[in-house]
Parts: C-alpha cells; sequence; structure tokens
C-alpha cells in the first residue's frame, strides 16, 4: 500500500491557501512526520487529506486510486485518525471508549457484535492498555490514555493511521512509550503520518519527514537530510544544534538541541 500526496493544495480560502504544492509518498510500514511551526498548516493538511475538507488543488491516491472519490465507508476501511484530545461527555471505561472505534462498521446494527468485543480486546492487548479495561478512561495516565486512543483507532482494521500529536502534553517516558508502540505498529506493516513538535521524535522513529514552512516551500525526505541546522531555523526562527552520537546498537542516530 501507497499513499501519495500530489501537487495538494489545503486551506479554507483559495485566496489564501495555508499549504501549496505539498508532494510526499509514504510507503506500508513507513512512519512520515510532518513538523512545522504552529499556524503552517499540519492539521488542515491531515483533514485534507482524509477528505474532510476538500482539496484546493492536486490530489490524494492511494496505490494510485483518488480518495477524492471514496465513499465514507471506503474511508474508514483504510483510514483510522487519532486526534490530539478526545474528550467524551462521559466517564466511560477503557473498554468502552475502545469499542467506539467499531462505530464505523456496525451499519444498521442494534449494538456491538461478540466479534466486534473481540476485535477491541485484541486491540486493547496489542497497545498494553488490557489490564486497564475496567478503569474510567479519566483515571488513567496521559499515555495510557493515547495508546488507549491508538487501540479504538485499531479497531477500525485500518492500513494507514493518522496520528495528530500523539505525545502531546506527555512526559518524558511516556514520550518513550508511546513513540516505541508506533513504531511497532510501523513494523506491523502499519502506514503512519504522525504530526509532532519535536524534532527528536523523527530521529527516534527513523522516520520520514515532511517539513512545512509559512509562506514558503515544504520539503520532504529521511528525517536526517530534512532536520538540519538550517532547515530548522528557516521553519521556526531559532538555532539549534544536530548532534550525533552512536547508540547501542553502534548506529549512529541524532538529537536536536536548542542553542542559547
Amino acid at each position: 500500500m501507497k499513499l501519495e500526496v500530489h501537487d495538494l493544495t489545503c486551506g479554507y480560502d483559495a485566496r489564501h491557501p495555508l499549504q501549496q504544492y505539498v508532494n510526499f509518498a509514504v510507503d506500508r510500514g513507513e512512519i512520515c512526520c510532518i513538523l512545522g511551526p504552529n499556524g503552517c498548516g499540519k492539521s488542515t493538511l491531515f483533514k485534507t487529506i482524509l477528505s474532510l475538507i476538500p482539496a484546493l488543488g492536486g490530489c490524494v491516491t492511494v496505490d494510485g486510486s483518488d480518495i477524492s472519490e471514496w465513499s465514507p465507508r471506503h474511508l474508514s476501511d483504510i483510514f483510522a485518525y487519532v486526534p490530539q484530545h478526545d474528550e467524551q461527555a462521559f466517564e466511560y471505561q477503557v473498554k468502552d471508549l475502545v469499542l467506539m472505534g467499531r462505530v464505523s462498521k456496525a451499519g444498521r446494527r442494534t449494538g456491538p457484535t461478540v466479534e466486534d468485543y473481540q476485535i477491541a480486546e485484541d486491540a486493547m492487548r496489542q497497545m498494553g492498555v488490557y489490564e486497564l479495561r475496567n478503569k474510567r478512561y479519566t483515571h488513567i495516565s496521559g499515555g495510557e490514555l493515547q495508546l488507549t486512543l491508538i487501540a479504538k483507532a485499531l479497531t477500525q482494521r485500518p492500513r494507514i493511521l493518522i496520528l495528530d500529536e500523539p505525545t502531546s502534553a506527555l512526559d518524558y517516558g511516556n514520550v518513550v512509550a508511546v513513540i516505541r508502540k508506533i513504531k511497532e505498529l510501523a513494523q506491523q506493516g502499519y502506514l503512519i503520518l504522525m504530526t509532532t513538535h519535536s524534532p527528536d521524535h523523527a530521529f527516534m522513529c527513523q522516520s520520514n519527514v515532511v517539513l512545512l514552512r509559512k509562506d514558503r516551500p515544504m520539503k520532504f525526505g529521511r528525517s536526517a537530510d530534512v532536520i538540519t541546522e538550517k532547515n530548522m531555523r528557516d521553519a521556526y526562527g531559532v538555532d539549534v544544534k544536530v548532534v550525533e552520537f552512536v547508540n547501542t546498537k553502534q548506529e549512529i542516530t541524532r538529537m536536536c538541541a536548542p542553542v542559547f
């Protein structure tokens, strides 16, 4: 499976698009991190890719098929979206919150089936939150909640995961835990797009990077090629130092540190 974005222009006003001529491609089993300053159009790009808002130009294809022609049901078979926040009106138990991911498959059924419950259980085990299933989702940690929301998305049985800042507001330990699970999902064959405010997350994921910049052309490529001191200064207006070191697996890895 391959997701391709072709000359995509997105925004809410054709006279003032947020991004123009966005081009990138992601294959099955790959992670692509989308970086860029606030207001550059990261969330708008996601909404356009998911056909929640129409493209102002260009198109998005999956295996060569233009997804603007797909039905909502077909979209839900391929894509699953995990937003930054998922505030519910009621204090659902974790197992019920995860089960809600099956709604798009319900059709005219009056309630969940035995298969739906099994799929939700499998997703909780996959994300390591099965032991939390009887807890109220408001009583678990931020990292546990994020893994729960990803489990909810997995119950759709998608092939492409769209994650909007999955590590937002998490402490460092939970950031590492969530990133590890995201890498595991890619190894299992999911195609993953995620936004983040931290260039280090792209290094941790060993991913491709889409760098969006205000009023300037986007950049796409491997993290080591895109996350450079010059590109970070151009995008964010701050000086950084990209540091290389050898990890415990004797692999060269990188970190991005601000210069004060």
